[in-house]
């Protein structure tokens, strides 16, 4: 059985000011939940109904399926949700290939993203402040447990690329070079832009290297590439490069 300041403390996480306030995000599925468990994420609390976990027992809530629809995010609840630590947000150390994302705001593409990170083995993801929270509930449950394997930080762009001015800085830009036939080395920081205005100016003065995918459509009023889509053809040209390279 739930009690009320349960089910207020795990609805309140629907929102970015409760989970930065009590340090604490969502994580729904059993297949979500079991990755979870298995990384370095601390668990607070599990709720489930059916499957049996290999956790200390002050960890678990056997619930029916009543109380998870009152606890759930989801249209159609599924047999476990667990509540975990929020880790503090460090600077990640840039190396290899970097992915900076400038303003990202839709959580499904910030999801995507995540696992074209964990796919491409992309270990570091810098977010802009702006950019939507990774523990967002939609977001954690479109990372499908990648979000266990990718090094997420949130920082301030224009002083942090200032300060690794060593390394490249690509930007995808409708003028930039066509992407199939650019130079694209092993370590460099790959910016994506918001989804309706792309890179913000003072970023893109700092952009070294602009890329561009082209369209092979006589039609010019197609839409251009969503920023998960555009991410994922340009991360797959980044590593083939590399392949060839070697």
């Amino acid at each position: 059985m739930l009690s009320k300041s349960q089910i207020k403390l795990i609805k309140s996480l629907s929102q970015k000011k409760f989970r930065n306030k009590h340090k604490l995000f969502v994580v729904e599925g059993l297949k979500g939940v079991k990755e979870f468990l298995d990384s370095d994420f601390k668990l607070v609390s599990l709720y489930f109904t059916e499957e049996q976990f290999e956790v200390a027992d002050r960890f678990l809530n056997k619930i029916d399926q009543k109380d998870l629809k009152k606890i759930s995010f989801l249209k159609t609840p599924q047999n476990a949700l667990a509540v975990f630590e929020i880790p503090r947000n460090e600077e990640n150390q840039s190396k290899g290939l970097t992915l900076v994302l400038d303003g990202i705001r839709d959580p499904g593409n910030l999801g995507t993203i995540i696992r074209l990170c964990d796919w491409f083995g992309i270990e570091n993801l810098i977010c802009s402040p702006d950019t939507v929270d990774c523990f967002n509930p939609k977001v954690v449950q479109a990372s499908m447990g990648s979000l266990t394997r990718v090094s997420i930080s949130y920082n301030d762009l224009l002083p942090f690329l200032k300060k690794n001015s060593h390394m490249p800085v690509f930007g995808t830009m409708l003028d930039g070079e066509n992407i199939y036939s650019a130079k694209l080395p092993e370590e460099a920081f790959l910016v994506m832009g918001n989804e309706a205005n792309g890179i913000s100016q003072e970023i893109q003065n700092l952009i070294s290297k602009k890329i561009t995918i082209p369209q092979f459509g006589n039609i010019r009023e197609t839409e251009s590439l969503n920023v998960a889509t555009a991410t994922s053809i340009i991360l797959s040209e980044f590593r083939r490069n590399s392949a060839i390279e070697k």
